[in-house]
């Protein structure tokens, strides 16, 4: 049932390992980590925290499966395991029946939202806020990786050139 999200959530999972991974290689200074741009929730290290803080939250609910909290000073590399632990609960979860009218309970018990809305919540985010991580790379004149869903698409071998006809 849960067969047709599977690309979109490995896709979203990989996006953010491959531009937590692209900002490590840059070997950015803790100041221009700190650069923010226009309309950005933050600099870049902030960012890349607050997209995988808020797909574990959302997770965690539509699992009811909370994930450990994201102590300590944040490097590239906690990110990229808390992330991939997001990553397999993910996998875990849609191996099972999502009743998607269920009810969670959100905002210190003052909302009621869907289960399914925290699928979509997760993955609009995610995107959102990649982008922004995409334009301060740009701000730095610097190239982002290209973390569309077809290229996942080229990476993972779920898409693919035809044969072209033999000519007659």
């Amino acid at each position: 049932m849960n067969e047709v999200l599977l690309d979109a959530i490995r896709h979203n999972s990989w996006a953010t390992t491959e531009l937590v991974g692209f900002c490590r290689d840059q070997n950015f200074t803790a100041e221009q980590l700190e650069v923010t741009g226009v309309g950005t929730f933050g600099g870049i290290l902030a960012t890349l925290e607050h997209i995988i803080g808020c797909d574990r939250g959302y997770l965690g609910r539509l699992a009811d499966q909370p994930l450990a909290s994201m102590d300590g000073e944040i490097t590239f590399d906690k990110l990229e395991a808390w992330n991939e632990e997001a990553r397999l609960l993910w996998e875990e979860t849609l191996a099972k029946p999502i009743e998607v009218e269920r009810v969670i309970i959100v905002d210190d018990e003052t909302r009621g939202t869907r289960a399914g809305i925290f699928i979509a919540q997760a993955l609009n985010h995610a995107n959102h806020h990649r982008e922004q991580v995409c334009a301060i790379l740009t701000g730095f004149g610097i190239e982002p990786p290209d973390i569309q869903a077809l290229e996942y698409a080229w990476r993972t071998n779920r898409i693919w050139d035809l044969p072209t006809p033999a000519a007659s």
